[in-house]
């Protein structure tokens, strides 16, 4: 099966990663960016995400998968905005920062480096795969 990559961020004040395992699932609501939701849209169920904890720390904290596709965002109150739902997959040996990212020449060209607040972002395999071995942590 081919699998697509992504990232979301999310600011750990409001849900952490530590909540997120804790939980066991989250649904993906409120995005209210046209090119965030229509990532989310293009998710697949399967797809791993990066787990990143935006504002405080701005690292990559674990990898997640899609386990249900799009449907409509109920918190949006008649608009037409989606989510996902994601389950936690494994929390990364070492977080990756924002930093070591930009360091990083192989991921000058990835999203978080040039469109750095967007939520929801596609990643490339060759991009995961690096940011991976970053965080000494597999799939």
């Amino acid at each position: 099966m081919a699998r697509n990559y992504w990232l979301v961020k999310t600011e750990p004040d409001v849900f952490s990663w530590k909540k997120f395992v804790k939980d066991g699932k989250a649904t993906w609501d409120g995005v209210r960016n046209y090119t965030a939701r229509n990532n989310l849209r293009a998710m697949k169920k399967g797809d791993l995400a990066l787990f990143y904890h935006s504002n405080i720390g701005k690292e990559v904290v674990g990898i997640a998968e899609v386990t249900r596709e799009f449907y409509p965002d109920v918190t949006a109150h008649g608009a037409d905005w989606s989510v996902v739902d994601f389950a936690p997959v494994k929390p990364f040996n070492q977080p990756v920062t924002l930093k070591q990212v930009k360091e990083e020449p192989s991921l000058v060209e990835m999203a978080l480096v040039k469109r750095s607040r967007l939520s929801v972002q596609p990643v490339l395999p060759s991009e995961f795969k690096k940011i991976l071995s970053m965080g000494k942590t597999k799939a």
